[in-house]
């Protein structure tokens, strides 16, 4: 009786139309967001923060791009490791070519120009150019992802599947065989430079884990927003017409050629700017090592797993298999003095990572025997039970 619509009045069309139309929805969403932005930098260790929640939000936000994709618009791909590794590079090639707005001016006109760059409370609010950069590279992912987005307007399902591992091969061949991607570096890998953001380091072995834990909260969000809202709109309604009925949507006005094309260049400019993070807050390098094939079969699980055609999904996904793993290890770990104090043989490491694939993969057995429609299904479910209770009838 805690959670329904009675009593909840909507007077105009905005309070309607309100992502969260419940008070309690809204509340919990706010609990949450401080919970995640003020709780848990004050109260956990830097290990959780740069091992645990960091790459669970870039992971999220990668789920989030591939859920547009496969998830609203039903295009199944298999290449978003390459997008991922595309993103990390032109973030890196960008960095390096352009590391300031004065400089980018410097290059158009041949003047060196300064920029006002003022301090106010500690803060450079001019300070944003490394988030221009972000948005510069995932852009450039967007418009590959739009190239590699063609065949499905001819072909779809596995055979699309197929092209879209092409990509995963032809782009991190791409990267190994070109040495301009990491500035001819001899080894093949390029360290990541440290860039800042409003006067904070936000990137790089040195800056603060809290600093990169925060910024890429603030990025998940607002993918995360991002998402939802188009989805909402004329452009997600016509993805989701294309995923159930590509015939039938057609006929009733809605081009195929546009929603593919917007689908697969809006989901590789998320799944771009997750690469970007990868490269330059997770492991301050760009090197195609961290984005390959099983990177793009991960991401593929976090949204069957979570849910194809939602945002939660992609949240529950990512933490199922970001998290899971690490917790059965740490688990398992501390078995071993018990194992030991009982004359037993302790867990190797070996063993302890055989054990940790086996329940990882009887679990995703067992979520998707129980629900296979996703995690956030079992959501949607509690939530409309306790709409109900305790009247069900």
């Amino acid at each position: 009786m805690l959670y329904r619509e009675t009593g909840v009045f909507h007077s105009s069309y905005a309070a309607d139309q309100a992502i969260f139309k419940l008070p309690q929805d809204r509340y919990a969403i706010a609990f949450w967001l401080v919970v995640a932005a003020v709780v848990l930098p004050l109260t956990v260790s830097n290990y959780v923060l740069t091992d645990l929640l960091t790459p669970f939000l870039i992971m999220a936000i990668a789920a989030l791009g591939l859920n547009v994709l496969t998830g609203y618009c039903g295009q199944l791909s298999l290449g978003t490791g390459a997008f991922m590794a595309l993103g990390g590079y032109m973030t890196y090639k960008l960095v390096t070519a352009l590391p300031s707005a004065s400089a980018l001016i410097g290059s158009l006109t041949g003047v060196e120009l300064a920029l006002p760059d003022p301090v106010i409370l500690g803060i450079r609010p001019f300070d944003l150019w490394f988030l221009a950069i972000l948005i510069g590279a995932g852009l450039i992912t967007a418009v590959v992802g739009l190239v590699f987005g063609l065949p499905s307007l001819k072909i779809k399902g596995l055979y699309l599947a197929v092209t879209t591992l092409a990509a995963q091969f032809f782009l991190v061949w791409l990267f190994i065989k070109v040495p301009w991607f990491t500035n001819y570096s001899p080894a093949g890998i390029a360290p990541a430079p440290p860039r800042t953001l409003l006067g904070l380091q936000v990137t790089g072995a040195a800056s603060p884990p809290v600093n990169r834990y925060l910024f890429v909260l603030a990025l998940t969000c607002l993918a995360a927003l991002a998402v939802k809202n188009v989805t909402r709109c004329k452009v997600g309604r016509s993805w989701m017409a294309i995923r159930d009925m590509d015939i039938a949507a057609e006929m009733i006005g809605i081009s195929p050629t546009r929603a593919k094309l917007s689908a697969f260049a809006f989901s590789s400019f998320l799944i771009g700017l997750a690469g970007a993070l990868w490269a330059f807050v997770k492991i301050n390098s760009v090197q195609t090592d961290a984005y390959g094939i099983l990177v793009s079969f991960q991401v593929l699980f976090m949204v069957i797993i979570g849910g194809l055609g939602t945002v939660l999904g992609s949240f529950l996904g990512a933490a199922f298999v970001i998290l899971t793993p690490i917790l059965l290890n740490i688990g398992l770990t501390a078995l071993n003095p018990g194992l030991q104090a009982l004359g037993l043989p302790a867990f190797e490491v070996a063993m302890i990572k055989h054990i940790e694939f086996m329940i990882f993969g009887a679990l995703i057995i067992f979520f998707l025997i129980v629900e296979p429609h996703g995690l956030a299904r079992l959501w949607q479910i509690a939530k409309q039970k306790l709409r109900t209770w305790p009247f069900p009838y």
